[in-house]
């Protein structure tokens, strides 16, 4: 049974009257944001306009990036024309595979798969086509909100962040900020101070007697929290002006409205070649695949850079959360997908903001890369085995099919990790050169899709990362779901250190 609260009334009077001024706080955020980004990052003065958030770059293009994406392409062409080329050899493989009873059994395998997962897209994209971002409540409807910032060893970056939330278009009165340091070994506390100073009342700033880690200081500011509302904010990100208002506003129009999360973009896109590839890679993750899971009311992960949630789900479920173990051992990762899996558990919906935007630092080598996707894939793996307790059974009213259908997607891929990989190298060690261009045609074909997603929400030209990133995932990140799912019971956040920003 769905919990309801009261949290606003909405009155058409009021609409109206946010209707009549809408271009007046159009303006007046624009104006408010043009001055916050070129007080804190000048460098994004000529991106304020439509797309202020999009990875276009007015400035010179850099050399090395423009040949990874000219050497990307040729290598993908070069695909193109060894399968034409060794069409035969093709034919002549099919051939075997199906006079014999593995190759029958890969063959009818890889096809059912292949059938789900266009089948699985088709259904994406209808919800796609549907979805549509909740629209800002007014003032008066805007309930109390306590912002969370946990930051550890994040330096000035934690300034910014405090600053970009204080400027939100929301009414001061109803917003709490409240920023915790987790024990940093850095200066992260001297900016926090500096902040804080000025802020004045606006902040409050706790730091941690030693560093326990993220949930851990989540937890101490929900326990501070006075809010209806609480919002979680990562120390490495910037807020939109209204974003805040937009994250919010669902709590207001549906009661069944547990939790959101917010449209993640990558704020250091313009630094190195690995962000860039994750920009792209980030819109299509949020803006396509969220959104269809916004539609579905069934977001299986509100983000730790950006995210809300109802103050009596999180109450209902803080003790669990912050007592959660795994194999025995208390769970130091995945505090947001662990939150929204209980906060689904309790009947609540869980929704997606498109139009509630946060920029987020991502690492930019390959060795952040790779520890920060082993740290998500681990808690994917365990929040995985979560969510079959309660994902079957009757734990929310209305359909459930949608959420049962994400939930069996999400254990096709961890399932079917061991197989394609060991698949894979038999591939390799047999027929390297059909694998190779075989793979590479594959990357052609399936990649186009967020390709054209983001060459039509943004820019062309930067829509070619999305090629670059498939191949560095296919041939140098490709072990890390089977490697997280054998060391799923493993602590340890990875990436934390001292700041190098």
């Amino acid at each position: 049974m769905i919990k309801t609260y009261t949290m606003g009334t909405t009155k058409s009077n009021n609409r109206d009257a946010t209707a009549s001024h809408s271009e007046t706080l159009k303006d007046r955020r624009k104006d408010n944001e043009q001055r916050l980004f070129s007080f804190i990052f000048p460098m994004y003065n000529k991106s304020l306009g439509k797309k202020l958030f999009s990875s276009r770059s007015n400035a010179i293009q850099n050399p090395v990036g423009l040949m990874v994406r000219l050497g990307t392409m040729l290598l993908l062409a070069g695909a193109v024309f060894l399968i034409f080329e060794l069409q035969p050899a093709f034919e002549q493989l099919h051939l075997d595979r199906i006079n014999s009873t593995w190759g029958y059994a890969f063959i009818v395998l890889t096809t059912s798969l292949l059938v789900f997962q266009i089948g699985f897209f088709l259904f994406n994209l209808y919800l796609y086509w549907r979805y549509k971002p909740i629209e800002s409540v007014s003032d008066e409807e805007l309930p109390m909100c306590t912002v969370i910032v946990p930051a550890y060893n994040e330096g000035e970056l934690v300034w910014k962040t405090l600053h970009s939330v204080a400027n939100s278009d929301y009414p001061a009165d109803k917003i709490q900020l409240i920023a915790i340091d987790d024990g940093s070994q850095d200066d992260t506390w001297s900016w926090m101070l500096k902040a804080k100073q000025e802020l004045g009342d606006r902040l409050s700033i706790y730091q941690q007697p030693e560093n326990k880690g993220k949930r851990h200081a989540l937890h101490r500011g929900f326990n501070l929290g006075i809010g209806e509302v609480f919002v979680t904010v990562d120390s490495d990100s910037i807020v939109k002006t209204d974003t805040l208002r937009n994250l919010v506003s669902p709590f207001v129009v549906k009661e069944s409205c547990g939790a959101v999360a917010g449209n993640v973009q990558v704020l250091n896109n313009e630094r190195a070649i690995l962000p860039r590839m994750l920009n792209v890679s980030f819109v299509f993750s949020f803006e396509f695949i969220r959104s269809a899971q916004g539609q579905l009311e069934t977001v299986l992960c509100t983000p730790g850079a950006l995210a809300a949630y109802r103050r009596e789900a999180v109450m209902a479920c803080l003790p669990e959360w912050i007592n959660q173990t795994f194999m025995g051992q208390p769970s130091d990762i995945g505090e947001d997908r662990a939150m929204t899996n209980m906060i689904l558990k309790q009947g609540y919906h869980v929704m997606f903001q498109k139009n509630a935007y946060v920029l987020t630092n991502v690492p930019e080598d390959y060795t952040g890369l790779y520890k920060m996707f082993i740290r998500w894939e681990r808690s994917n793996v365990r929040e995985n085995i979560m969510m079959s307790k309660f994902v079957f059974k009757n734990f929310r009213e209305g359909s459930k099919v949608g959420a049962r259908l994400l939930f069996f997607n999400q254990w096709l891929k961890i399932i079917m990790a061991y197989p394609f990989t060991i698949l894979m190298l038999l591939f390799v060690i047999t027929q390297p050169v059909l694998f190779l261009s075989s793979t590479l045609f594959s990357i052609l074909i399936l990649t186009s899709i967020p390709v054209l997603f983001y060459a039509r929400r943004y820019s062309s030209y930067e829509s070619i990362w999305a090629y670059s990133y498939s191949l560095l995932y296919t041939f140098g990140l490709f072990w890390i779901t089977p490697y997280a799912i054998a060391t799923a019971g493993r602590r340890g956040w990875l990436t934390r250190g001292l700041s190098a920003k």
